[in-house]
């Protein structure tokens, strides 16, 4: 695991840590308050950690360690959560939710093998969402017109922000550009994944980049994926050009979820046949789960992006090295 951290030159925060907090707090009200009228959501109040056995835990790309201890009077293990993709599908259909409605819950993670950099922390806080979805309406044109929805929401809470505090001058492009992985990298076959999402998202500024997990025409995806609950054919991640750091900034990443037929072609292609056994695989695969669609939506992201930050730990409390903090200070960027 490693640890970076760039200030860009000149780089001044553009809100002392009294209204940063206050700044927060409004992007937090607001946007909740925004997805859950958009998507017709309610709240749900959801776990830090899940057992091992039950299959809930997301996997990420497979290779991430979860936080695990016993739990002695329960005779079990427990992990704290990646994100909750798995246990809010398992949710709507424990809690009898009808087509067209869905939950929304605040989800806190430890992310123990994350890099660290301006943009990611051991600590995730996010907005995770699920709805079942209406007969019929498992396609393309659903997932485009989810994003838009989302994409407006942000529009209005970074409005609220400006009303309460001039001084921020972030400024976000409403026109959304949609494009598949395999088009971006036909675009740009010499870069990497990540190269290719800043030059594009530089030009574009809003973009809504799609089907991430499987292989490209490369041999490779653009991005990991866990094979069992993203359909890799109708995902993506919305992106946001992030002017100090002159970088895209992945604010959500969602999709419609796997199908029987998603689910057992994934699982083979990723060599994850073993998880079949997990009783969420098996409910997905006997047709027990609706199908749904979901994502999630960064909180410090958001954050950052809006106030314009630099750092991540500007609008977060965690933990970071020795590094980051003297790069810090020496330029005068608070962390929480």
């Amino acid at each position: 695991m490693t640890e970076t951290v760039f200030i860009p030159e000149g780089y001044l925060p553009q809100l002392n840590l009294y209204q940063t907090q206050k700044a927060i707090d409004i992007i937090k009200h607001t946007f909740q308050d925004e997805i859950r009228a958009a998507l017709n959501l309610v709240r749900a109040t959801a776990p830090l950690f899940v057992t091992a056995e039950s299959g809930l835990n997301d996997d990420l790309n497979g290779v991430e360690r979860p936080v695990q201890f016993d739990i002695p009077a329960a005779h079990c293990q427990a992990q704290v959560v990646h994100s909750l993709a798995k246990w809010k599908r398992m949710a709507l259909w424990q809690y009898d939710f009808y087509p067209g409605k869905g939950i929304y819950t605040d989800m806190n993670a430890i992310r123990r093998d994350e890099d660290l950099d301006n943009l990611h922390s051991v600590y995730v806080d996010q907005w995770d969402w699920e709805k079942v979805l209406v007969d019929g309406t498992r396609n393309e044109v659903t997932l485009r017109a989810t994003v838009s929805e989302i994409v407006g929401c942000i529009l209005r809470t970074l409005q609220q922000v400006k009303e309460h505090y001039p001084v921020v001058t972030t400024t976000l492009c409403p026109k959304i550009t949609f494009i598949t992985a395999q088009q971006l990298e036909d675009l740009y076959p010499d870069l990497t994944p990540k190269e290719r999402e800043n030059v594009f998202v530089k030009e574009h500024k809003t973009v809504f980049l799609s089907q991430i997990g499987g292989a490209l025409k490369s041999g490779k995806p653009h991005d990991g994926r866990a094979p069992d609950y993203d359909d890799w054919s109708l995902n993506g991640d919305i992106l946001f050009w992030h002017e100090p750091l002159q970088c895209a900034l992945e604010i959500s990443s969602m999709g419609i979820r796997v199908d029987r037929e998603a689910m057992d072609r994934q699982l083979t292609i990723a060599g994850c046949d073993n998880r079949r056994k997990f009783p969420f695989h098996q409910m997905v695969l006997d047709g027990t789960l609706p199908l749904t669609m979901g994502g999630g939506i960064g909180q410090s992201r958001l954050c950052m992006l809006l106030l314009g930050k630099a750092h991540i730990g500007e609008v977060q409390a965690s933990i970071w090295g020795e590094e980051t903090r003297t790069k810090c200070k020496q330029a005068g960027v608070p962390l929480l």
